[in-house]
C-alpha cells in the first residue's frame, strides 16, 4: 500500500489514466496536473495547476512515458495548460522524492541532477519494455497491414536489430508466415537470430542484405536507413521505424523515392493504451512500494 505517500502526476496520455487508478488503489494522495478536461474524477485525487502543488510535500513525480520537452514542457491530452517544470520545483521537494518518467533528455537530466534527486527512466527497465513489446508488436501488424496490399504470409521482412522489440518482431512476423531475417551487429545477437531458426545478417552488410525486402522494420534509434540504404529497396517496400524520434530513417529521401516510411514510436501508447498503463502502473506501483517508503524511513531515521 502507499498509504501516506503524495504523489504528483504531471500530464500524459490515456495511459495515465490507469496509473492514477492504480495509485488510488493503493490510498496514495494524489495531486493531478493536465488533466483539467478529464470528465470522471478519482477519489483522493485532487485536480490543479502546477505551481498550485505543495512540493515541499511530494514524495514523487509521475511524468509521462516522453517525460519533458527540451525546454521543460510537458504534454497533455487532458488539457490546453501550458505545463512547465523547473529546476525551482524539483529544488522545493523532500530529499527522498524521486521521479519517474518513460524516457529523458538533457533538460530534465538536468535539473534532476542540479536537485540531487532520484530519476527513475522506466523505459530503460527489462520488464517495462518486454512487456511493451507486445502492444509494440500488434501495432506494427496493423500499420503493415494498413499501408501494404500483399499479405504479411510469404512477404520478405527485414528487422534491424535485435533488442527486446526486435525480437519480439521478428518472432511474431515469422509465425505468420513472412520470411524473416534480422540484422545486428553482436555476434551473440547474431548467432540468437540463428538460433530462433531466422536468417542473420551483419548490419556492415546491409544495402545488399534488405535490397530484396518487401517490408523493413527498425527499431535502432539511430541513422540506419540512409538514402544509399533505401536506394536499393523495391519501390514497393514499406519501412516501419519503431525507434525513437527522429527514427533512424532518411525520410526525406524514402518521400522522393517514392516509398513509404512511417515513424511509429510509442505504438503501445495508441493501439493499447488500457494495456499499456497497467504495465506502467503495475511496475510503478512495486518501484514506489520499495524505493519511497524505505527512502521516508532513511530519511526520518
Amino acid at each position: 500500500m502507499l498509504t501516506g505517500l503524495t504523489i504528483a502526476v504531471i500530464g500524459g496520455d490515456a495511459r495515465q489514466l490507469e496509473v492514477i487508478r492504480k495509485m488510488t488503489e493503493l490510498d496514495s494522495k494524489l495531486f493531478l496536473v493536465g488533466f483539467d478536461q478529464l470528465d470522471h474524477g478519482f477519489t483522493g485525487a485532487t485536480k490543479g495547476k502546477i505551481d498550485e502543488i505543495s512540493f515541499n510535500e511530494v514524495d514523487a513525480i509521475i511524468l509521462p512515458v516522453p517525460g519533458t520537452t527540451i525546454d521543460g514542457h510537458v504534454d497533455s491530452v487532458f488539457s490546453n495548460e501550458e505545463i512547465v517544470l523547473t529546476e525551482e520545483m524539483i529544488n522545493k521537494t523532500p530529499e527522498h522524492c524521486t521521479i519517474y518518467s518513460g524516457i529523458s533528455n538533457s533538460y530534465l537530466d538536468g535539473i534532476v541532477q542540479k536537485a540531487n534527486r532520484k530519476l527513475v527512466q522506466l523505459f530503460e527497465r527489462d520488464d517495462v519494455a518486454i512487456y511493451n513489446s507486445i502492444p509494440t508488436v500488434e501495432g506494427t501488424i496493423m500499420m503493415v497491414i494498413q499501408h501494404t496490399d500483399f499479405t504479411i504470409h510469404s512477404s520478405e521482412v527485414a528487422v534491424l536489430g535485435l533488442g527486446r522489440v526486435g525480437m519480439s518482431v521478428a518472432r511474431t512476423f515469422s509465425s505468420l508466415g513472412a520470411n524473416v531475417k534480422v540484422g545486428a551487429r553482436k555476434t551473440a545477437h547474431l548467432a540468437r537470430i540463428a538460433e530462433m531458426g531466422l536468417k542473420p545478417f551483419h548490419l556492415e552488410n546491409i544495402e545488399k542484405e534488405i535490397s530484396a525486402s518487401d517490408i523493413v522494420i527498425n527499431t535502432i534509434p539511430h541513422l540506419i536507413l540512409t538514402a544509399k540504404v533505401i536506394s536499393t529497396l523495391p519501390s514497393h517496400s514499406l519501412i516501419v521505424d519503431l525507434a525513437s524520434k527522429p527514427g533512424g530513417t532518411d525520410f526525406r529521401y524514402a518521400e522522393k523515392r517514392g516509398i513509404k516510411a512511417l515513424l511509429a514510436p510509442g505504438l503501445p501508447g495508441i493501439v493499447a493504451p488500457k494495456t499499456a498503463g497497467k504495465i506502467l502502473a503495475n511496475v510503478l506501483s512495486q518501484l514506489l512500494v520499495s524505493d519511497l517508503t524505505n527512502g521516508r524511513k532513511g530519511s526520518s531515521s
